[in-house]
């Protein structure tokens, strides 16, 4: 007997929507704000890796209301972006157009699989609505100080007429391409706005150790700011004026220090470079332009670099030390200057043997053929010899500062955030360029600043966003005075900064009551922090970083009163394709949930995907395991359709339904969903066992643990079952304690120690009847039988041995 998936879950999904099942409500005192990190809405629509995540917060967001909490479940769009940008390039629609078709689309595949989104909560970040809040923002970060106009090296992209963020950019044949597209990517100095993320970064730092996040996020996080602590070291050039200062946070190397390294962007690279030098330094340069940060770093890269004809001298010991120009030293990182020790730093060691450099060990090693990174004494290195690490850097400290040569130094590898992009599909930046030179603000009263309507969004050609073509647009008055607007546009992160603000201002899509009212901070107050934020692991860095920096600014404001936006936070695994590899249209292994829903219903695609092993976990779909999941459905259909209920309790099933109770309870608390449903499935094989008929209470509350997992057919057998009102809204199920203790026991029975059978007993036998049950087992009664029976012997509650010779 099998249920008609078709037929009920069009049925409850109409009978949620016109129901207001899962509208956010203010009645409890405990609250739970679930989160998912929001989709792109793009062309393709889902695959079947986009519900494991919303699978798993759906799970936990109905659990919470059943559990008598107020619940926000929400879901929006992530809606500006380069491929709807280039997509109307392509085919001369506008982007706007094209994202809200797509918007429909994922909405409706949303709807398919059932998910408790409260659709009234729904937001877009290129509404002007949503943007005019991401303008105030930026506003506020401006008058802080946090956000202003610089000159930055970027990835730009001719092909595209725009800068691109790392993430946009990849690596093809050795060369930077643009993901979108795959044009060429150069780096380029440019006027850039730039958010000073950096003056937030101890905030940032700190404010990880009181999260409930993977500690693998913590580590990526902390790594990405990069604190350390160091000296500022001043290396004056030779025979001129200049100095060379290097961060180091292993000063009490120096003596080992064999040359200097430059970034090719270091400011001082041409100043420093002889003119027999210059020719080769220039083309190097102009080589780095085409590589990426990453490949810059990658160790398992040949080194290559060039010398400027330029040497510092060291104020230690005052050796010549020749300058260098490489690729694997940034500009962005410190002073973009490196001191290089060969023979305790890999990377330096490789350098230094590519191009006959003097490897000087200053720690002592036994093996001296290769960089030596580990502790040890200190040796060639004067007023240092015989110190450890720690004593030889507080003396070289003390020394560097006698000689005037050196500084205490924090240092972050953590950037400024650039903030432009040169293109039309974005949030306008709210400011103008007066003739004055002067920077002006936008009134607050006039926010948005809404994108033209326009048809011509082509690049500029100027290094402009398409905004510059729309001079009308650009050119206005400001206070009597001729004023420019700016034509960049904000990044695509800007939106999803703080949209999980926006859910909470939110009273119908796209409609938001003002940041800074009375009735925005009660409503903040309620529902922050996220209780549970669920995401994939690609926005475990920059993403979080930009989100959790918005909002300490925020905090500062008193706009929002936590001083971190996610509580707890969880990386769902991918679903790759059966082979193992990553889904992707490329590899024409991508699964449409629309086909799975069709043929097997959304409650089993749901089930599915959270039962095939850990949330965390990457795993193989299987095609198999979804015909499992649906074939365990229709048992539960066909328990409830043949089992005879009943309002009285014989016990039977007391254990067993308690302890699944505490269990499913516990486990979906966890987000360990896989074993919750196993012990769902424990419960329906003792029901299954069962003679007499069963207690309908236990049905009714197996059917409301259901509920979460697979709703419509929850929904349906609860009907089926005479109950009114959805059974989403019902009480969770509680246990009793004192039915998890068991009456019998399970006592092994051994023949000369070695087992030959076990019996259920009840707890508290004597020992006497212990071993009369035992000898009535026929496998025992045939082994013993003809044989003397030396021993008998019984432990209560436990075991049985007879010893036979």
């Amino acid at each position: 007997m099998e249920f008609s998936h078709k037929k009920i879950e069009k049925k409850w999904q109409k009978y949620w929507d016109e129901n207001h099942t899962f509208k956010t409500t203010n009645n409890h005192d405990k609250k739970s704000f679930v989160l998912d990190m929001f989709p792109y809405p793009s062309g393709a629509g889902l695959h079947v890796g986009h519900p494991k995540g919303y699978t798993a917060t759906d799970v936990f967001a109905r659990m919470r209301r059943m559990q008598q909490y107020d619940v926000l479940h929400p879901i929006g769009w992530d809606a500006f972006g380069l491929p709807a940008e280039q997509y109307a390039l392509k085919t001369g629609n506008d982007p706007r157009e094209f994202t809200a078709k797509n918007i429909d689309i994922f909405r409706a595949q949303l709807k398919t699989l059932g998910f408790s989104y409260d659709y009234e909560k729904e937001v877009n970040t290129s509404h002007p609505n949503y943007y005019k809040v991401t303008q105030w923002i930026f506003q506020q970060l401006y008058k802080k100080g946090l956000a202003e106009i610089r000159e930055a090296n970027v990835n730009w992209c001719e092909g595209l007429g725009t800068v691109l963020a790392n993430e946009e950019v990849i690596l093809e044949n050795g060369k930077m391409v643009s993901e979108v597209g795959g044009f060429e990517v150069i780096k380029k100095p440019m006027k850039q706005w730039v958010l000073k993320i950096t003056k937030y970064a101890d905030r940032l730092l700190d404010g990880l150790e009181g999260l409930d996040w993977p500690n693998s996020v913590k580590e990526l996080q902390k790594n990405w700011i990069g604190k350390s602590k160091g000296m500022l070291i001043d290396f004056k050039v030779e025979n001129k004026d200049d100095v060379i200062k290097v961060f180091t946070t292993r000063a009490d190397t120096i003596f080992g220090v064999s040359y200097i390294v430059l970034a090719p962007e270091n400011e001082n690279v041409l100043k420093l470079t002889t003119q027999d030098n210059l020719d080769n330094v220039k083309k190097y340069i102009e080589v780095t332009k085409t590589k990426t940060d990453i490949e810059r770093q990658d160790d398992s890269k040949e080194k290559t670099g060039v010398f400027t004809g330029s040497y510092v001298i060291n104020p230690v010991n005052g050796d010549k030390v020749p300058v260098w120009v490489a690729d694997y030293v940034l500009n962005d990182y410190a002073t973009g200057a490196v001191m290089a020790v060969p023979a305790h730093d890999e990377r330096d060691w490789k350098f230094a043997s590519k191009y006959d450099l003097p490897i000087k060990f200053v720690i002592e090693t036994k093996d001296e053929s290769k960089a030596f990174v580990g502790e040890g004494i200190h040796i060639n290195s004067e007023f240092l010899d015989g110190l450890d690490r720690i004593q030889a850097i507080e003396a070289m400290g003390k020394k560097l500062k006698e000689l005037n040569a050196g500084e205490e130094r924090i240092n972050y590898k953590l950037r400024d955030w650039l903030f432009s992009r040169q293109r039309f599909y974005g949030e306008p930046f709210p400011v103008l360029f007066l003739e004055d030179g002067e920077i002006a603000l936008i009134d607050e009263k006039d926010l948005p600043l809404e994108l033209p309507k326009t048809d011509y969004i082509k690049p500029s050609g100027t290094g402009e966003s398409p905004l510059a073509n729309l001079t009308d647009w650009v050119n206005v008055e400001y206070n009597g005075k001729k004023a420019k607007r700016e034509t960049n546009t904000m990044p695509q992160w800007a939106g999803s900064c703080w949209y999980y603000l926006a859910y909470i201002l939110t009273v119908s899509p796209n409609e938001l009551i003002d940041i800074e009212s009375q009735e925005a901070k009660e409503l903040f107050k309620k529902w922050l922090p996220v209780d549970l934020y669920i995401g994939g692991q690609e926005h475990a860095v920059l993403h979080l970083m930009y989100a959790r920096f918005w909002h300490q600014v925020l905090f500062d404001l008193g706009v929002v009163p936590t001083p971190e936006p996610f509580q707890k936070l969880i990386n769902q695994g991918m679903i790759l394709a059966d082979t193992g590899e990553k889904m992707s249209k490329s590899k024409g292994n991508v699964i449409n949930p629309d086909e799975i829903v069709e043929s097997h219903g959304a409650d089993t695609l749901r089930l599915y995907e959270v039962f095939m092993g850990p949330l965390e976990a990457s795993l193989p779909w299987s095609f198999k395991g979804l015909d499992g999941a649906r074939k365990w459905l229709d048992r539960v259909y066909r328990m409830v359709e043949t089992i005879e209920l009943t309002d009285q309790n014989n016990g039977n099933l007391d254990f067993v339904y308690n302890d699944v109770v505490k269990k499913v309870t516990k486990m979906i608390e966890e987000c360990k969903f896989n074993t919750a449903i196993s012990q769902l499935m424990v419960f329906v094989n003792a029901v299954y066992k069962e003679t007499t008929p069963v207690y309908k209470e236990y049905i009714f509350n197996f059917t409301k643990m259901l509920s979460v997992f697979a709703p419509h057919l929850a929904e349906e057998l609860w009907e089926k079952m005479g109950n009114k009102n959805s059974v989403c809204l019902q009480e969770w199920p509680s246990y009793d304690e004192s039915k998890l203790v068991l009456n019998t026991v399970t006592i092994a029975v051994q023949i000369n120690g070695k087992l030959k059978a076990t019996f259920e007993a009840d707890k508290g036998l004597a020992k006497e009847e212990l071993i009369s049950k035992a000898k009535e087992i026929q496998n025992i009664a045939e082994n013993i039988q003809g044989k003397e029976i030396v021993k008998e012997i019984a432990v209560p509650d436990k075991i049985v041995n007879i010893v036979v010779k």
